[in-house]
């Protein structure tokens, strides 16, 4: 069950964080490891910092975008400091443990997404994501270590993890995962709902608003299986036929 749940780092400055996370991922029985575009690494820092967690550091997938990172995945959360504009579905650190740990033994890919150590992530990358963890800290010195809020959310996982292994019942296999859109397939649907919103002038490039991520947390907030993605892509492309003036009738 935990094979199934990768921890993402975005664009992490400081090596040694990186191997302070695969530490902390260790502690908790984590393996997997991604890092988007580290300002550093490999690096001695990491390997100090790892202290005897080499195997996930040298094991740890190097990619260059998020979206990378992801792919494969049908649950991603997303960590966040600080509210955002458009209020996105949000969970605390144990519900964060459950949801991965449940989704998880369902056989399904999951991501714990972290951002950068000064900014986090950006709203576009947590666009990407199903949900928002926040950690609730002292309001009067709230930053987080970046290795220390991994370590919060690997520790709710393992906790999770435990609890489920005393009562399986709980992770019941609802859905089969081979069924479910993965996250890349998702983007991919996204990204011609957005094209054929422009073609039929629901949706103006120039003052977009906030209407793709709206619609993102829409589907976000469900798990859509990969027959339902092809019939609203199937269903996309016929509107954008009629956009075009290529309408047929349809044969009985």
């Amino acid at each position: 069950m935990l094979q199934n749940i990768r921890v993402v780092l975005v664009n992490t400055s400081h090596p040694g964080n990186i191997g302070g996370a695969a530490r902390a991922l260790k502690n908790m029985g984590l393996s997997r490891l991604v890092l988007v575009q580290p300002l550093d690494f490999p690096a001695a820092d990491a390997t100090a910092r790892a202290s005897g967690a080499d195997d996930v550091l040298s094991g740890a997938q190097v990619v260059a975008t998020l979206e990378e990172a992801l792919v494969g995945c049908s649950l991603a959360i997303g960590t966040s400091a600080r509210d955002r504009s458009l209020p996105w579905p949000m969970l605390d650190p144990r519900e964060c443990g459950g949801k991965a740990v449940e989704r998880a033994g369902m056989g399904e890919e999951v991501a714990l997404v972290f951002g950068r150590e000064h900014a986090g992530l950006t709203n576009d990358e947590l666009q990407r994501c199903h949900f928002h963890v926040h950690i609730p800290s002292n309001p009067d010195f709230s930053s987080l270590n970046l290795a220390a809020a991994v370590q919060v959310l690997a520790y709710e996982v393992r906790m999770a993890w435990l609890a489920a292994e005393g009562a399986p019942s709980k992770v019941e296999k609802a859905v089969d995962a081979s069924e479910l859109a993965t996250l890349d397939e998702m983007e991919r649907f996204y990204d011609h709902l957005e094209k054929t919103l422009v073609d039929i002038a629901f949706l103006d490039p120039d003052k977009p608003k906030h209407l793709m991520a709206r619609l993102r947390r829409l589907y976000g907030r469900n798990s859509v299986e990969r027959t339902e993605v092809s019939i609203l892509r199937g269903i996309l492309t016929e509107t954008q036929k009629v956009a075009r003036g290529e309408s047929h009738k349809r044969k009985d």
